[in-house]
């Protein structure tokens, strides 16, 4: 949110979509609905000609390459980014002591974290390490990476 704030971008994430869709539409299996629908929402800002932020794990490749048809179907630019944290120990604890980011979602457990199926990137990207850094420290380094590339 801060990033979208700081771009005076759109932000779409997919955990508040997909709580959504339980929430109002009393959908319980989400599998990649939560994903289509914000793939058009973000597909409509675009065309406003709207910078979008789109928040979302988006572990395998399938899902990367949607993301990108979302913005060059229409003639737009994207820019991929991964943010990860390389001291395990670091990332567990933050898993294991964050709340909530949505109301009413349960967040993932490390078992669901590291168990996850994760493909290896292809495509060009910024790639963030937040291992040792602080949120603040990570969110300059990210900021500025992405304004070299617009």
């Amino acid at each position: 949110m801060k990033l979208a704030s700081a771009l005076s971008a759109t932000f779409v994430r997919i955990d508040t979509v997909e709580q959504a869709l339980k929430d109002l539409c009393g959908i319980t299996q989400i599998d990649g609905k939560g994903y289509r629908l914000s793939y058009r929402l973000a597909q409509d800002n675009l065309r406003l000609g709207n910078t979008v932020i789109a928040d979302s794990v988006n572990p395998e490749d399938f899902t990367r390459k949607e993301w990108n048809s979302v913005a060059t179907d229409i003639g737009s630019k994207f820019i991929n980014v991964e943010i990860f944290c390389s001291d395990k120990n670091e990332h567990r604890y933050r898993v294991e002591n964050r709340g909530p980011s949505v109301p009413g979602s349960k967040p993932p457990t490390w078992d669901d974290v590291s168990n996850r199926t994760y493909h290896a990137w292809s495509e060009e990207r910024i790639v963030l390490d937040t291992a040792n850094k602080t949120s603040a420290e990570s969110f300059e380094e990210l900021l500025a990476a992405i304004k070299t590339r617009l």
